[in-house]
């Protein structure tokens, strides 16, 4: 067994040897991008392994161990971390836990010592916690990120975001029922053994492998039809986490919408543009600032790529990280980045602007930066926007699944009035 050690101020270390012995368990935060990171992570290699244990009442195994005061997603994450210790049948003391950690004013930055807390309170204090971060809050010497290794998890991203935005363009017409499904697994296989490279870059792999996917499902047999998008935005792991978010995009889909879901690779652009912005308004090193712009601008043209074939093949393609920021202006300061910030009140101009004025905008309750930046701007979206039919969803411990259901039915419902109307003008 690896022996346990600790920093000075008493954390717990993951240690070398611990990389060799220790299975560590992922949450499952956003189901298109996390099976990919995981891939990522065992083919440099660790031994990760990705929860599935997504039943809601998950939340109450998080309460015991946590309190109330704090937010939906860390209760679940707390309680999903805890049950598949707990459940899993694997060996407690060869185990550990990875979050990530932005380093922001959100709650969301003190998931991680919420979580080694809930840990002490469950006997489990033994049980190492490894930050992912970029900011380099901490440092664990059995787990490090190399430039192969941050670079299979920018693809996991994008090609979590090409099949996000792929299936959801397609599922809701198709004409045999299930094939899209079929065809997502299918490609889940392949891009999951797509990982295990020694490259530290795989430019033209990864354009083939793109234009691949854009193909296939291209050659989908398709309705035609015309129905109702609607938006989801909000808080990030309720906006992509099917625990999260009671399943919401299967249940919109079920109403006969299509959905449509903001790229998860603009969150992390927000987070370093967030940062750079801060450099340039009060100080800080310009070295991490040329870092960061930089860092932008190479995943923008790989981004671009992506784009491109999207729009070659007929599909709906996300727009440019650089025009996203300016649809914010007029209604948020920019130098508001807690939480979601103005990136929450661009993603819905942007919904707007491109045939979803009908948005979910989903929160934790209480979460003060999507309050502000969401439910705040419905107001002025309105006036700007007299089409727009946005609904926000709490999502809480104490929140009522038949409300939730009721508001997001009466957005659809709107929704397919206004829809209908227009197509008779």
């Amino acid at each position: 067994m690896a022996e346990l050690k600790y920093t000075e101020n008493g954390r717990l270390i993951f240690t070398e040897e611990m990389r060799k012995e220790y299975t560590i368990l992922v949450p499952q935060m956003a189901p298109y991008h996390f099976e990919y990171l995981v891939e990522a992570l065992n083919s440099e290699g660790y031994n990760a392994e990705l929860l599935h244990n997504t039943d809601y009442n998950l939340i109450h195994e998080g309460m015991k161990y946590s309190h109330n005061d704090i937010c939906v997603p860390a209760m679940l994450v707390i309680g999903q971390f805890i049950d598949a210790i707990k459940k899993k049948g694997i060996d407690k003391h060869k185990v550990a836990l990875i979050i990530t950690q932005t380093g922001g004013g959100c709650r969301a930055s003190n998931y991680i010592a919420l979580l080694r807390k809930a840990l002490q309170k469950a006997k489990l204090e033994f049980v190492p916690v490894i930050s992912l971060n970029a900011n380099g809050l901490e440092q664990n010497p059995g787990f490090k990120i190399t430039p192969r290794l941050l670079h299979k998890l920018h693809e996991g991203v994008i090609f979590g975001d090409l099949i996000m935005t792929l299936v959801n363009q397609t599922r809701p017409y198709e004409v045999n029922p299930g094939e899209v499904k079929q065809l997502k697994e299918t490609i889940d296989r392949e891009l999951k053994t797509y990982f295990y490279h020694k490259k530290l870059f795989t430019w033209r792999k990864s354009k083939k492998k793109a234009r691949s996917i854009v193909k296939r499902f291209r050659a989908l047999s398709l309705t035609g039809e015309n129905k109702p998008k609607v938006g989801v935005v909000g808080e990030i792991f309720v906006k992509y986490s099917p625990l999260g978010n009671n399943h919401l995009e299967a249940s919109l889909e079920k109403e006969g919408v299509e959905v449509v879901t903001p790229p998860l690779y603009d969150f992390f652009l927000y987070t370093f543009d967030s940062r750079a912005e801060d450099i340039k308004q009060y100080g800080g090193p310009f070295k991490e600032r040329f870092i960061l712009k930089s860092l932008i601008k190479y995943v923008e043209v790989r981004r671009q790529r992506i784009r491109n074939m999207l729009k070659k093949y007929q599909f709906e393609a996300p727009v440019p990280f650089k025009k996203l920021k300016t649809m914010a202006d007029g209604f948020i300061s920019r130098g508001t980045h807690t939480g979601e910030g103005w990136l929450l009140t661009a993603e819905m101009v942007d919904l707007i602007n491109h045939g979803a004025p009908n948005i979910v905008c989903t929160q934790p309750f209480g979460c003060l930066p999507n309050h502000i930046a969401g439910k705040g701007m419905f107001k002025r979206l309105k006036q700007a926007y007299p089409e727009s039919n946005i609904v926000a969803i709490d999502y809480d411990t104490s929140a009522s699944e038949i409300n939730q259901i009721n508001r997001i039915n009466l957005m659809i419902s709107n929704a397919f009035k206004n829809h209908s109307t227009k197509n008779n003008d």
